[in-house]
C-alpha cells in the first residue's frame, strides 16, 4: 500500500447490522459481500462470529466467496471470542481478527471495574492470542475519541509490540469535532514508537453529524484506513458513510489521498443494501439519495441545463446515475419546461413557450410534481396544441 492509499474498510455486514429491526440472512449477507468485493473495499468486516451460530456461519461462508478483499471478524479481548474468529475465517485467503477493549475512564471505570495498567494488560494478551492464529490483526480501543491522548498513544505502543498491523481508534459516540478527531491521529502519529509498524485506521459515529468529517480529518492527519458503511448504516445514528468519503477524496485530488473503489457501482449498491436490509434512504442522502442529483429550483435547472457543472460537483455518470433530473414543479421556470417537453417531443418556440408556461404553473400549483404525461396533458389542452403539432 502507498502512503497516498486509503483502505477501505466496511463494515455494512457487521456494524450496519446493528440497526435495530434489522436482521441479515446468509444469503443475503453473501450477496452483499460479493458485491462489496467487487465494489474494490479492502477490507470486508463480516460478522462478530461469537454473538450467534447464524454469524459464525455467516463470516464462514464469506469467507469462502471473497476473492480479494481481506475478511475480518470482530472479537472482544476474550479467547473464546478470538479462537471462535479464528475458526470461521479459517477459509478465508486474507483473514483479519479485529479485537479490543475499552481504553476511556469512563469504559475503564464502569465498564470494565478495572484500571489503565490492568486494560493495557488484557489489550495485549488478546493481540497476542489473536497472532497465534493470524498475521493481520487490528485492535480497536474503544472511545478513543474520549481517551486521554497520552494514554491511549501508551496502549497503541503495547499492542504494536504485540504485533498489532492496524490500530482502530474510534470515535464510538460520535462526541469529537472534526479538529479534535484530527489532532488525535496527529498526536499518535508524532509519539507512538514502532507507529511506522501499524495503519492507523478511523471508525468515527454520527451521533452529532460528524462521521465523516472526522473521519476526513483522521486521513488529512495521517490515517490510511477508514472504517464505514454503505448508506452510513449503524448503530443509533449510523456510521460514516462509504460513498461519502469516496467521493470526497476522490473530488479533491489535491489531497492526494486515493481508494480501489470503482465508485461507478456505489449508487447500485446503496439500493441493494436498502432493499436487503429494509432501510429506507432519505431523499436527502449525498451522493446516493434520490434527490442527490435532481433539481427543482428554476434557477438552477436554467443553470445545469446550460452547463452541469454550474451546479453539479459530481458527474452522476462517476456514482452510477444515468443522469441528472430536472424536476418539474411551481418553482420551475421556462427553461426546464422547454427541456422536458422537448424530452417528450415539443420544440416549442418562444412565444409558445411563454403561452405553455402559464397553463403550466396553473397545473403545478395544483400538483405537487409535473410528469411527462401531464406535459402531454397540459399542451394537448392549450389553444396553441395545434400550432405546436403541425410544426
Amino acid at each position: 500500500m502507498t502512503n497516498t492509499n486509503v483502505q477501505i474498510f466496511d463494515t455494512t455486514l457487521r456494524d450496519g447490522e446493528q440497526v435495530p429491526g434489522c436482521k441479515l440472512n446468509t444469503e443475503q449477507k453473501l450477496i452483499i459481500a460479493e458485491q462489496l468485493d467487487n465494489l474494490g473495499v479492502d477490507i470486508i468486516e463480516a460478522g462478530f462470529p461469537v454473538s450467534s451460530p447464524g454469524d459464525f456461519k455467516s463470516v464462514e461462508a464469506i469467507s469462502k466467496i471473497v476473492k480479494n478483499a481481506t475478511v475480518c471478524g470482530l472479537t472482544r479481548s476474550v479467547e473464546n471470542d478470538i479462537k471462535v474468529a479464528a475458526d470461521a475465517l479459517k477459509y478465508a485467503k486474507k483473514p483479519r481478527i479485529h479485537t479490543g477493549i475499552g481504553t476511556s475512564d469512563s469504559h475503564i471505570k464502569f465498564k470494565f471495574k478495572s484500571n489503565q495498567d490492568d486494560i493495557i494488560e488484557r489489550a495485549v494478551k488478546a493481540v497476542k492470542y489473536a497472532k497465534s492464529f493470524v498475521e493481520d490483526v487490528e485492535f480497536y480501543a474503544e472511545d478513543a475519541g474520549r481517551t486521554d491522548n497520552a494514554y491511549l498513544a501508551r496502549v497503541c505502543e503495547e499492542v504494536i509490540k504485540a504485533g498489532a498491523t492496524v490500530l482502530n481508534i474510534p470515535d464510538t459516540t460520535g462526541y469529537c469535532l472534526p479538529s479534535e478527531y484530527g489532532a488525535k491521529i496527529k498526536y499518535l502519529k508524532e509519539n507512538v514508537k514502532g507507529i511506522d509498524k501499524a495503519i492507523l485506521s478511523c471508525h468515527c459515529h454520527n451521533d452529532l453529524g460528524l462521521a465523516t468529517a472526522n473521519s476526513i480529518e483522521g486521513v488529512i492527519n495521517g490515517a490510511r484506513q477508514i472504517e464505514c458503511t454503505i448508506n452510513g448504516i449503524g448503530e443509533r445514528a449510523g456510521n460514516t458513510a462509504l460513498e461519502e468519503v469516496v467521493m470526497i477524496l476522490k473530488q479533491h485530488p489535491y489531497l492526494n489521498l486515493d481508494t480501489n473503489i470503482k465508485t461507478e457501482m456505489l449508487y447500485g449498491l446503496s439500493h441493494l443494501v436498502s432493499d436487503n436490509m429494509g432501510i429506507y434512504t432519505q431523499p436527502n442522502k449525498a451522493i446516493v439519495g434520490a434527490n442527490a442529483f435532481a433539481h427543482s429550483s428554476g434557477i438552477h435547472q436554467d443553470g445545469v441545463i446550460k452547463n452541469r457543472e454550474t451546479y453539479e460537483i459530481i458527474d452522476p455518470k462517476d456514482v452510477g446515475v444515468t443522469e441528472s433530473a430536472i424536476v418539474l414543479t411551481a418553482r420551475s421556470g421556462r427553461a426546464a419546461l422547454a427541456y422536458r417537453a422537448k424530452n417528450v417531443g415539443y420544440e416549442l418556440t418562444k412565444l409558445q413557450l411563454d403561452e405553455i408556461y402559464q397553463n403550466f404553473l396553473d397545473f403545478a400549483d395544483k400538483k405537487k410534481e409535473v410528469e411527462d404525461d401531464d406535459i402531454h396533458y397540459i399542451i394537448e389542452h392549450s389553444r396553441l396544441y395545434k400550432e405546436i403539432v403541425s410544426a
